[in-house]
């Protein structure tokens, strides 16, 4: 699951606009604190929050800071790769047929989760497929890290979201002292991504405390090692979350000639039927279905790429991770677990990605003439797709929000 606080959305498409937007401008946090001073605060803070002294001691005080996770902090493979690289990474063959033989192993515990939380089994395992490989990677030690030192890291080395951090790492340490990991067959201890993330579908430690479920009956709420506590807790998950039983994520479509890319402004909502008097047909024809449910349209490589209509439930997989990249491994990654064939329209593989300084730029630039991005993060959101569409109108280009190299040159040459 998300390892920032990317996650906003209750039910309704005028949320998801919300649960996309980057992190707005703020304030310059104040200078990260030595390690060893910073983790004394840390130990003193979590005995304040139910976490006996002796935890804390034994698990923060000889601990050291871990510079890989600060590194991590700032290339996130969601937000800096090609989009199409992102997703193919994840949604290849052998993890195609590596979820449909988890389908067929785990068929009656996935029939029980969909009979008492109304999700599908396909988007639970695409969910475990993206976030740990069904599993597989959480003995690799190349991969998982320990859960305590990476969050006393980040929460001493990242400023900006220290009171996050904090919170994740007495949820942590509460998991600990409360005996909730099975520690017992976890030779690593308590172990998960870089930012802390765990178990098989990589709930940090708050959302472990409020969602996690004990599914097979043992007494313990166990996401590390047992499958169907897993599956379980991340279907209690996207319940709590607005999940629409029966809805699906949306679907790709093909968009007629000549069709005006400002309408995909990924924000307001037009019934599918209205979709489908502007000329948008579904590659999905399921998703069609309703023709009174509203869904957004989104261009997400702009009017030479994939087109998608994107439903309410696809801003619920948004609250596991806001990077608009992740929600759509998932969502085609369930489509193709359900035997459904890749995007009908290819990426346009040929541009050149931008870098982080030029994505940083075009906000920047864009920002000066008016068009703001709503802050400048190098990654580009929907306020800065938003700024684009407007610039492009503005000097007579299609208006589909797409940050390529050649739009760069026009804003540098624009007045």
């Amino acid at each position: 699951m998300s390892s920032t606080p990317r996650m906003s959305r209750e039910l309704g498409l005028a949320v998801l606009a919300c649960a996309l937007m980057p992190v707005t401008a703020r304030a310059a946090p104040e200078p990260a604190q030595p390690f060893d001073t910073c983790r004394a605060d840390l130990i003193a803070a979590a005995t304040t929050r139910a976490v006996p002294q002796t935890v804390a001691t034994a698990q923060l005080a000889d601990l050291t800071a871990d510079p890989e996770v600060i590194a991590a902090t700032g290339s996130q493979g969601e937000f800096v790769r090609p989009l199409w690289d992102y997703i193919e990474a994840s949604v290849t063959p052998a993890r195609v047929e590596a979820g449909r033989s988890k389908l067929a192993e785990h068929a009656d515990t996935l029939a029980a989760i969909e009979a008492r939380y109304g999700i599908d089994r396909h988007i639970l395992v695409a969910f475990w497929g993206v976030e740990s490989s069904y599993g597989a990677v959480l003995d690799n030690p190349a991969v998982v890290k320990p859960v305590v030192r990476s969050l006393a890291t980040l929460a001493c080395g990242d400023p900006a979201r220290a009171g996050y951090w904090r919170d994740e790492l007495t949820a942590a340490l509460q998991i600990l002292a409360w005996n909730e990991a099975p520690l017992d067959r976890m030779p690593g201890g308590l172990t998960g991504s870089w930012a802390g993330a765990m178990g098989h579908t990589q709930f940090m430690p708050t959302v472990y405390h409020r969602f996690a479920v004990d599914f097979d009956g043992d007494g313990r709420r166990d996401i590390w090692t047992s499958v169907p506590d897993a599956l379980a807790s991340t279907a209690n998950y996207l319940r709590a979350h607005g999940w629409k039983s029966g809805a699906g994520w949306g679907s790709e479509v093909v968009l007629p000639a000549g069709f005006d890319a400002a309408l995909a402004d990924e924000t307001t909502p037009r019934s599918l039927d209205a979709w489908r008097s502007l000329g948008v047909r579904p590659v999905d024809d399921r998703a069609f279905a309703d023709g009174a449910a509203d869904a957004t349209l989104i261009l997400p490589a702009g009017i030479r790429g994939p087109a998608f209509l994107l439903r309410p439930n696809f801003a619920v997989i948004l609250r596991y991770n806001t990077a608009l990249a992740y929600a759509l491994t998932v969502a085609h990654l369930s489509d193709r677990l359900r035997g459904d064939p890749a995007f009908a329209r290819d990426w346009p593989r040929g541009d050149r990605p931008l870098t982080a300084d030029e994505r940083r730029e075009i906000q920047n630039r864009l920002t000066e003439r008016g068009f703001p991005t709503g802050g400048v993060d190098g990654k580009i959101g929907p306020r800065t797709r938003a700024a684009l569409r407007a610039f492009q109108g503005s000097v007579g280009l299609s208006a589909d929000g797409y940050a390529d190299a050649p739009l760069l040159d026009r804003i540098r040459s624009a007045p």
